[in-house]
């Protein structure tokens, strides 16, 4: 429960037997433990699902609490929730402190935390961590299930680990991390044998971003886009996983909106790539052990140097335990020859096997680990990644399935027309969810995912959702849905990458615009206006006619031509956030 005065906000625990309550003073911020009896009677009392954190605006500070959740299902007895409401709560009583320029950059910022929250994909769990694989939580000591769940959470899929810090170690018990992602938990039948499928992603919070604004890595070794999928099943006390991950290609290169349909990618040329190369793949090697780098990007045209640029870099490190497959997603299955994916997944077949996957029998004895995984990327890392990971991910559960006692030996999981479909979809919606949060629209190539089949319609939806990605990319001022530069700040003050300064200072929101922003368009727009009209109304003679088109046609076509070759300067970009950091 949420009790709040004048004064204080009070958090009360609803752990049965529970007296503790979190106090938190609204004058001086200061947050205390205290008891149930400490709060007044005439306290005005909400449920509430649990604190996402706290951040600091231009007002001071705010409260964000979760005020409504879904049950996702259960994982190992323990209730999984997607976070559907939350609600800013500000300290202050009234924000009359504030300069009218103060105050408009407050609601700003609070429309842009309000922007994050309100991205679909947010889950909690109150006793169980939901940031760590099944393989990572039986290989932990007792000290480490000792700790709290935020202390020993997997601090790169904690979304609210910003929002909680001012939450020290003593009011632990009252942090809830909160993951990013999609969740999917479905009861299923095969041979009249129930058991449990379960898909996780968890999408990193480290060089989170968007479509565009985020690409390579940054000097940590952090990969944009990042996302570790694991899926789960469970039977009659045994359970198996199996973990993928992706992410964007790990060296520094960008690909900035510049009015074009696809702008062309850029290999930064002033920075070391091996540093954060070798940081990315020290930190992969670590965790998840040895690596299948599976790059779907194409092998012409403006991707060509991408690829050249990866392979020759796995190449120089000279390490076994990376191996470095190119598949060029769309040459191989061009002319709706999706067929071909086989070729790919035969081609890892072996490897897959030896790399495994986890799991534990009935009587709770470790029987496999998983020992590497697939990392998968294309340009974005999203639809033809998701194709490759939801193939690999099947032909894994087919030996899962089998080894457990649910298949029968010769059954193939493509003959259980009933799983079949919750599979497919549920692969495909998981596709959406990352699409969404990254690049503001569904998923393309869903249509295979769900299906089996590439289908014309399938083409017609992704040449819609590419429309869409691409007015989204290069207009997301003068549009009203999810902005993308919008949405990058949004990402960067929800995460803590930009801190809001109380001071009177001015912010990066008050950045006006060159000069040339709105003036070209506006004579390029009155000139093709003048042009349309001299066609339109004629004049005397068909030479001035001719005389004026062409005069005010050359002059819309000079200016578009300006335009399009300063074309970065007329898109919009995110303003909160370094330009060291953007390329």
């Amino acid at each position: 429960y949420q009790h709040t005065t004048p004064e204080k906000f009070f958090i009360e625990a609803c752990d049965e037997g529970a007296d503790a309550v979190l106090a938190i003073d609204r004058v001086s911020n200061e947050m205390t433990l205290t008891g149930k009896k400490d709060v007044p009677p005439s306290a005005v009392t909400r449920p509430i699902c649990g604190i996402m954190g706290t951040i600091r605006l231009v007002a001071g500070m705010y409260l964000i609490v979760i005020t409504r959740k879904r049950n996702v299902g259960s994982l190992l007895g323990h209730a999984v929730w997607k976070a559907v409401d939350f609600d800013v709560i500000s300290y202050k009583k009234t924000v009359l402190h504030l300069s009218e320029i103060q105050s408009q950059e407050n609601k700003t910022f609070l429309s842009m935390i309000n922007n994050v929250l309100t991205t679909d994909g947010f889950y909690f769990c109150t006793d169980y961590d939901l940031t760590h694989t099944l393989q990572r939580l039986a290989n932990t000591s007792p000290d480490f299930q000792e700790m709290s769940l935020l202390e020993r959470a997997d601090q790169r899929f904690v979304w609210n680990g910003n929002l909680l810090r001012e939450l020290g170690c003593t009011l632990h018990k009252f942090a809830l991390p909160v993951v990013h992602g999609f969740i999917v938990m479905k009861p299923c039948r095969i041979n009249g044998k129930i058991f449990e499928w379960i898909l996780i992603s968890r999408r990193s919070c480290f060089r989170a971003g968007v479509r565009y604004y985020v690409r390579g890595i940054d000097s940590e070794g952090h990969a944009a886009n990042f996302v570790e999928t694991e899926q789960i099943v469970l039977y009659e006390g045994a359970k198996a996983s199996f973990v993928q991950t992706r992410g964007s290609m790990p060296f520094y290169w960008s690909q900035r909106p510049n009015l074009k349909y696809k702008p062309k990618p850029v290999i930064s040329k002033t920075t070391s790539h091996l540093d954060g190369f070798q940081r990315h793949f020290d930190s992969q090697l670590l965790i998840y052990g040895k690596q299948s780098i599976l790059n779907l990007v194409n092998q012409k045209g403006s991707e060509k140097p991408l690829e050249q640029a990866f392979a020759k870099m796995v190449s120089g490190m000279n390490n076994g335990m990376l191996n470095y497959i190119a598949f060029d997603f769309h040459k191989e299955c061009s002319h709706m020859r999706w067929d071909r994916l086989q070729i790919l997944v035969d081609a890892v077949a072996e490897t897959q096997d030896e790399y495994g996957y986890f799991m534990v029998n009935s009587e709770g004895k470790t029987v496999a680990q998983q020992k590497g995984v697939f990392r998968s990327n294309c340009m974005d890392c999203l639809d033809r990644t998701n194709v490759i990971q939801s193939l690999l991910a099947r032909r894994s559960l087919q030996s899962q399935l089998q080894r457990m006692g649910v298949l029968n030996v010769g059954q193939r999981i493509e003959e259980q027309a009933e799983f079949e479909k919750i599979y497919k979809n549920a692969w495909a919606d998981n596709a959406n969810a990352c699409a969404v949060q990254y690049a503001g629209t569904g998923a393309l190539k869903t249509d295979f995912t769900r299906t089996g089949k590439r289908t014309r319609w399938g083409l017609l939806m992704d040449g819609w959702n590419s429309m869409i990605r691409y007015y989204k990319n290069n207009f997301s001022d003068w549009i009203q849905t999810v902005w993308f530069c919008w949405f990058q700040d949004s990402i960067d003050l929800f995460l803590g990458n930009f801190a809001v300064d109380e001071s009177d200072g001015p912010t990066p929101l008050r950045v006006q615009k060159d000069w040339k922003f709105l003036t070209l368009p506006i004579v390029m727009l009155v000139a093709f206006s003048m042009c349309i009209v001299c066609l339109l109304m004629a004049g005397d003679t068909w030479t001035e006619t001719l005389a004026y088109v062409m005069f005010w046609g050359a002059a819309s076509a000079i200016t578009a031509t300006i335009i399009l070759f300063n074309g970065q300067d007329f898109v919009d970009a995110p303003k909160l956030v370094h330009k060291e950091k953007m390329d």
